[in-house]
């Protein structure tokens, strides 16, 4: 099979590999396309812990079987599926509690495991979910974010919330406040510095905010009456946008940090502190999150319905350099 790389910091090959076998209780899913995830960018620049080359990327899929292994019961070959790219062991205190995403133990498709940047992938057959009827295969490959989505909202409004920020408007940060205006969050406001990105998320019914030089929390009290949003939603995960978000929130209210770009970020803890805001953070989904996030999308809930861009596999090292370099496009999704 045709299988795209990674081969070394900023370097992808199409190279030809085994079709994957599949074992006791797998599944092998023909690829039909594979999104990539803003996460993936920093392991592309040879930048992330869990991706070292050689490696094929890829945790956002959809696809149809191709085939099954001993002990898989109900599955047809031929059925349209998506994934669940996150496998836990199913045993721990995490597990059992329902939140696998903690699991020690966990594995991520395209980390480490091969992902579905190739023309079939293995995967376990407890992973998979069948397509509504009538859901178009580049939308089901978007599960995924909107899972995480999900998650990241569940977390923000554990309390009752009016007014939220999201900072980055990339696939992450649109499908946040689609979902926080499905929960009835009325008042959202929006920061991204690429013009094109800004305006879809304005189409949605959200209100951009200019992040300035420092004075984003300026604006926002200004627009929320002097105190600050509810909740605010980092989707970067830098520095700035952190501190920034932080900044916009009022008091008693709560940030969610959701973006990965940077590890270590100075924070001023005693404002937090007297403040009384939580910081949360929130990573990947429960399997409920994503059962319920293949409903959202079949039902039109949410849905990118501009800024997606569909390209050859053979074009991927080309696709992950413009993303890098700060490529508008919402969701990439490529096609083995």
């Amino acid at each position: 099979m045709q299988a795209l790389v990674y081969e070394a910091p900023r370097v992808m090959e199409m190279r030809d590999l085994d079709v994957p076998s599949v074992g006791t209780g797998d599944a092998l899913v023909r690829v039909a396309f594979s999104g990539i995830c803003g996460s993936e960018l920093s392991g592309f620049l040879g930048q992330s812990s869990i991706r070292e080359p050689p490696l094929v990327f890829g945790h956002e899929v959809s696809g149809h079987i191709a085939a099954t292994g001993p002990g898989v019961d109900g599955w047809d070959v031929g059925t349209p599926v998506t994934v669940n790219p996150l496998i836990s062991c199913g045993a721990c205190r995490f597990c059992e509690a329902g939140r696998p995403q903690l699991c020690a133990s966990r594995l991520l498709l395209g980390a480490s495991l091969p992902g579905c940047n190739a023309e079939y992938v293995r995967v376990p057959a407890s992973a998979l979910l069948a397509l509504p009827a009538g859901l178009p295969l580049p939308t089901a490959a978007m599960v995924e974010p909107v899972a995480f989505a999900l998650n990241a909202v569940g977390i923000g409004l554990r309390t009752e919330a009016q007014s939220a920020l999201v900072v980055g408007a990339g696939a992450i940060g649109l499908f946040i406040l689609q979902v926080l205006a499905e929960s009835g969050v009325e008042n959202r406001f929006v920061v991204e510095r690429h013009p094109d990105r800004l305006a879809m998320a304005q189409a949605m019914g959200n209100v951009a905010v200019d992040p300035g030089d420092g004075t984003l929390a300026d604006q926002l009290k200004a627009l929320t009456g002097g105190f600050g949003v509810d909740v605010a939603f980092d989707a970067v995960g830098s520095g700035p946008s952190r501190r920034d978000s932080l900044a916009s929130v009022r008091a008693g209210g709560t940030l969610v940090l959701a973006g990965l770009h940077s590890d270590v970020t100075e924070l001023p803890l005693n404002s937090v502190i007297r403040s009384e805001i939580t910081l949360a953070g929130a990573f990947a989904y429960t399997p409920q999150h994503f059962s319920a996030a293949l409903d959202w999308l079949a039902a039109g809930r949410v849905g990118l319905r501009t800024g997606v861009e569909r390209a050859p596999l053979i074009d991927g090292q080309g696709w992950y350099e413009r993303l890098v370099e700060g490529d508008p496009v919402a969701k990439v999704l490529l096609e083995p």
